[in-house]
This record gives C-alpha cells, sequence and structure tokens, in this order.
C-alpha cells in the first residue's frame, strides 16, 4: 500500500475499530452485569418473604408462595428434604436441590395447631431469617412446560417452635437481560461496519485535503529536477501547519542549492581564469627555451610555477572547506604561533612588529589552517601596506584576538565586505603578479568561520587598513 491517504485511512479504521470492539465489550459486560444484579435482587426480596412466613412459624405446607411463573420458589428443610415449592414447578436446577415434590417432616410438632405452636405466654413463636448475604446462582425452571434460565437466591431462616433450618430457594427471570444484551449486541454488529466506514471515508477525505498541498510540492520538485532551474519555488500554502513550514524549509533549502550552485560556477570560472595566465605564460616561455635556450627566462618560469602552486594550494583548500571538513580540535598559543610565522618569513617587503598581551592566548584548532590565517592576513597588509606592519596578540577571559595593520591606503568601507568574496581584488590595475588570485581574505574569513571565530576590516588611526581575527578562547586548564 503506498498511498499515505490509504494507509492514514486504514490506521485511523483500525484504530477506531480496535477501540469500538473493546468499548463494546467493557459495555455489554457492564449491561449484562447490572442486569444479573438487579434479577438477583428481585430473587433475592421474593427468598425473604416467603422466609419471613418460616420465620412466624408458619408450616410450609400453608406459605404463601408466588403463584406466577416468573417467580419460581423452592423451600429445601435440612437433610435436603423439599419441604414446598411453587404452583406448577415441574423441573429446577442451579439450587440444592432438584426435586419438586414436597416430602411431609416425619416428626409434626407435638401438639401443633393450624396457626402453629405458642409460647407460654400465648404469643406466636418467632424464628430469625439469617442476616448473612444471600448465595446467588444461575439456573433453570420449567414451569406450567414452559423452561427458562433464571437468577436464584438462597437464603436461611430458622423456623420459631421447631427451630429447623431452612433454605429459601426464590428465581428471577433472566429474559429481560437475555433480551436486552442480545439487542445491544445486534445493533452494535450492524452499526460497527457502517460507522468504520464512516471512519475511514472521512479519513480519506481529510488526508487528501491536508495531502494536496504536499502534492503541489512534490509536482514542483519533480518539475525543478527536470529542468535544473533551481530558481523557481515550491508553492507555500497559507496555513500556518506542518505543510505550510515544510514547503518554506523546501525553498529555503531551493535558495541555498541555487546561491552554491551559482557560487560554484562562478569559482570554476574564475578558477579557469586564473590557471589560464601563469599556464599560458610557462607555456610561451617553455616553447620560447625550445627554439632559443638562450632567451630562456628561468627566473619567470620558476616564478610562474611558484603562482601555480600556490593557486591549486588554495584551490584544494577551498575544496576541502567546501566539503565539509572539520578542524582539529588540539590546543594551540596563537601569540607564539605568530612569531613563529614571522620568524619564518624572509624577503618580506616591509618589517613587522608583533606584541603580546593579556592572558593565555591559547585556542581549540588547527595550527596549520590557523597559520595559513595569520600568513594571508600578513601577506595582505605587506601587498598594501606603505612602511611597516604591526601584529598583535590579546587575551580576554573568553576571546583570543589578533590584530595585523598597515600604513597604507587602507579599505573603502564600502569595499569592506566585498574583500572577503573569492577572487576579489581591488586593485585590479595592479598585475596579478602584484596583487595575488583574491583567495587570501576569503580562505582566511572560511577557517576563522569554521574555527568558530570572525575576521573583520576596518580603518587604523593615521590611515591603513586593520584586520581583527577574533577566536574562541579554549576552555579548561591545560
Amino acid at each position: 500500500m503506498r498511498s499515505v491517504r490509504a494507509r492514514a485511512a486504514l490506521g485511523a479504521t483500525l484504530v477506531v475499530a480496535a477501540a469500538l470492539v473493546a468499548a463494546g465489550a467493557v459495555l455489554l459486560q457492564v449491561l449484562r452485569s447490572n442486569l444479573i444484579g438487579q434479577a438477583g435482587l428481585q430473587a433475592e426480596i421474593a427468598a425473604r418473604e416467603v422466609a419471613s412466613q418460616i420465620a412466624l412459624d408458619r408450616p410450609p405446607d400453608r406459605l404463601e408462595l408466588p403463584d406466577d411463573s416468573e417467580r419460581p420458589v423452592q423451600v429445601v428443610a435440612e437433610g435436603g428434604r423439599v419441604a414446598a415449592v411453587s404452583e406448577g414447578l415441574e423441573a429446577i436446577s442451579g439450587t440444592s436441590s432438584g426435586a419438586v415434590a414436597p416430602v411431609p417432616s416425619s416428626s409434626p410438632p407435638d401438639g401443633g395447631e393450624d396457626d402453629g405452636d405458642r409460647d407460654g405466654d400465648g404469643t406466636p413463636a418467632r424464628g430469625e431469617v439469617s442476616d448473612d448475604p444471600p448465595r446467588f446462582t444461575s439456573g433453570s425452571a420449567t414451569v406450567d412446560g414452559r423452561r427458562a434460565e433464571y437468577r436464584f437466591a438462597a437464603v436461611e431462616v430458622t423456623s420459631g417452635a421447631e427451630q429447623r433450618t431452612y433454605t429459601v430457594h426464590a428465581g428471577a427471570p433472566l429474559a429481560t437481560e437475555r433480551d436486552a444484551v442480545g439487542t445491544v449486541r445486534t445493533a452494535m454488529l450492524v452499526g460497527l461496519p457502517v460507522l468504520l466506514g464512516v471512519v475511514g471515508s472521512v479519513t480519506w477525505l481529510v488526508t487528501r485535503r491536508a495531502l494536496r498541498p504536499v502534492e503541489a510540492i512534490r509536482r514542483e520538485m519533480a518539475a525543478i529536477t527536470a529542468s535544473e532551474d533551481l530558481s523557481h519555488r515550491v508553492p507555500e500554502p497559507g496555513s500556518r501547519d506542518e505543510v505550510a513550514r515544510l514547503a518554506r524549509t523546501t525553498n529555503e533549502t531551493l535558495a541555498a542549492l541555487e546561491a552554491s550552485v551559482e557560487r560554484q560556477r562562478r569559482f570554476v570560472a574564475d578558477a579557469s581564469h586564473e590557471l589560464r595566465s601563469p599556464i599560458a605564460s610557462l607555456r610561451t616561455q617553455l616553447e620560447v627555451g625550445a627554439a632559443h635556450p638562450e632567451l630562456l627566462d628561468l627566473d619567470g618560469a620558476v616564478q610562474d610555477t611558484e603562482r601555480l602552486q600556490q593557486l591549486a594550494t588554495d584551490l584544494l583548500l577551498l575544496a576541502r572547506l567546501d566539503a565539509g571538513e572539520r578542524p582539529a580540535t588540539r590546543r594551540v598559543d596563537v601569540a607564539a604561533l605568530l612569531r613563529e610565522e614571522v620568524a619564518q618569513r624572509h624577503g618580506d617587503r616591509l618589517p613587522v612588529s608583533v606584541t603580546a598581551r593579556g592572558e593565555a592566548c591559547e585556542v581549540t584548532g588547527s595550527p596549520g589552517q590557523l597559520r595559513r590565517v595569520l600568513a594571508n592576513l600578513l601577506d595582505n597588509a605587506q601587498r598594501h601596506g606603505a612602511t611597516s606592519v604591526t601584529a598583535s596578540v590579546r587575551g580576554t577571559a573568553d576571546r583570543v584576538e589578533v590584530v595585523v595593520s598597515d600604513d597604507g591606503a587602507g579599505v573603502p568601507e564600502e569595499d569592506r565586505e566585498r574583500i572577503f568574496e573569492r577572487f576579489v581584488r581591488l586593485d585590479d590595475a595592479r598585475s596579478r603578479d602584484d596583487g595575488g588570485a583574491g583567495l587570501g581574505l576569503a580562505i582566511a574569513r572560511d577557517v576563522a568561520g569554521r574555527h568558530g571565530g570572525t575576521i573583520t576590516v576596518g580603518a587604523e588611526k593615521g590611515g591603513g587598513a586593520r584586520f581583527v581575527l577574533s577566536l574562541p578562547r579554549a576552555a579548561g586548564p591545560r
């Protein structure tokens, strides 16, 4: 079953069916229990009425028993002897005796009269009806040729003068209980399929309506995939539910993909353009050298090769960063790293002064990538400075800041973000040999961002550019 609507409708129908079946079973059980309890109460009342007559010492053969077929009564004496039964009782089961023919007592009361023995003061002797709860049983009885199911209540009573114990069994019919339970069961069996059909149909229609925007999103995504045009967007429903959020998230993803693809296209175009110049220059020099060895410019060939090597290194690093490469998690002393980088630089055009102050300047990250950031900032300052370059490191409670400044012309305010884009050079009039490929600052910002830091540029007092690298300080003791 591949349709979400079908699965939702089937699932809802099954859940409702299970709930209705369980509720129906409980309802039938409660109804049956209540009706049986009512029948037992009626049987107990009838049994206690007969027991009260025995307690007043009325002989069993003179008891006033119910004469209707719905209240069969059986009085059983000690030893299982049937003392009295209601009129028309032909068979009985579920009581202490199955006999329906009364058996006279073998020892009639001495000096007894019709109205029973009396106490010495002339008042009738009184027996006692047991206060214990009656015993309830279910059975059947045949009265006047008709057999039916009954709920029997058994009440014990002691006669007055004879002090004999009798058990009075009185029954109440269970036909009402059976009819009511059967009627409810039939109604449930008829109504359950109808109700399940309604639930399934409503669920199907509601799910279809709810998933209609999802189908529109799917169609638009299929069209975008077929056309490869990431400028299209999926329709966003006016609701504020999960489908609307899905549409908005999908459009945000499409926008990010479009920007990424466009950036990748520009990157490939710019990289091809940047590689073409040194390769063409190197090829020309080699061809000239092959034809006229005396004219071969070895220094120029070496410089072009170095430019190619540096550009290839930058492109590979950018590719790794774009692929999501995570930096290492080593503790790095930024002040020591900066001093090492400055000490290893030879042939710089301008002198570099380094100062460090504040607390410990340790961060967590990759020493190689952080060294590359510092080198790129220093290269940029060397390229644009007039007479000197300064670099300082300052540690605070939670940050480490590296400031690289030069005394050059500075960066115009409107270009202070654009210089961090790839292959962007503000000194277009300068040669590519002097100006670089325009990747240094882009790499520096990408690496800083992956270390949880930032790079900003501002104006230095007295003129020049001031680049600030801010990184989160390493947590905990070393």
